[in-house]
């Protein structure tokens, strides 16, 4: 299945954020020490490379940094952040129904198969064999794919925890011999947090809808550009910021398996109850 592989241009004017910074003569760490010291504990996360991502447009700020950063500039959201919300809609690509399980599933594996610098996947349903070792060998083929896993709750199946035990055999979390951190794991564990599904990389994403034929059914997605994407993999990366860490082997053979398949492939609840 063919996507779109446009990109979003880098305005050539300085943003009003990257603006705002310059006409206080301040440095990318200036404004994280601002942000460090806005902070309980001394530390925001912040980066600098977040900062420059921010002023550039090449990433969207979120709601909690936007409120910081419009504190510390003394400036409105629409005055800082016009650069990053005007063309949100606007990228010419038009996203596409599919309303198939052969067109879903195909759609995934392309997204995850031309993924080259982020794949992004986020829920904790998956199930599919080929799907997840579709993930496992981009992984493989391409050591410089930054690759980030967020569920939202335990997972649902044995099949995906045991996806994340094989990722964790592909790659250490802890390596940085490429400069960065490749592999990325975290799980949303706030019960009233909403589920978020998507597969998503630096040209195209796939994003559940409810089934147009079932509610039986799991065969209707949309299909994005690039544009969208981009959108979808700050939104993943933000998930991951704010999720509990599972990058370890330890760490993810404690993860409760919500539902497994006994010998009569009848699907019962595993469910820890805890007082």
């Amino acid at each position: 299945m063919e996507v779109i592989t446009r990109r979003q241009a880098t305005p050539k004017e300085p943003s009003p954020l990257r603006r705002a910074r310059l006409a206080r003569g301040w440095t990318l760490e200036n404004v994280v020490e601002a942000f460090d010291q806005r902070t309980t504990g001394g530390h925001s996360g912040v980066t600098p490379t977040m900062v420059s991502g921010w002023g550039l447009g090449r990433h969207t700020t979120s709601h909690a940094h936007r409120k910081t950063l419009c504190a510390i500039y003394g400036k409105s959201v629409d005055e800082l952040f016009t650069h990053q919300d005007n063309h949100l809609g606007d990228h010419g690509d038009e996203p596409q129904l599919l309303a198939r399980y052969v067109d879903l599933n195909e759609a995934m594996l392309t997204v995850v198969a031309q993924a080259r610098e982020c794949l992004i996947v986020t829920g904790s349903w998956s199930r599919s064999t080929g799907y997840l070792q579709a993930i496992e060998a981009a992984l493989v083929a391409s050591p410089a794919l930054i690759f980030y896993r967020v569920l939202h709750g335990p997972p649902h199946y044995r099949v995906l925890r045991d996806h994340l035990a094989r990722l964790l055999e592909i790659r250490d979390p802890r390596d940085r011999s490429l400069g960065v951190k490749t592999l990325n794991l975290g799980i949303e564990e706030d019960p009233l947090a909403p589920g978020r599904f998507f597969v998503a990389s630096e040209r195209a994403a796939v994003v559940p809808i409810p089934s147009l034929t079932s509610h039986e059914a799991f065969d209707s997605e949309v299909l994005f550009g690039a544009g969208p994407a981009s959108r979808l993999l700050d939104h993943g990366r933000q998930a991951y910021a704010a999720a509990r860490r599972i990058e370890t082997v330890v760490g993810v053979q404690a993860l409760d398996v919500l539902r497994e398949r006994r010998g009569d492939d009848s699907l019962v609840l595993n469910i820890r109850l805890t007082v």
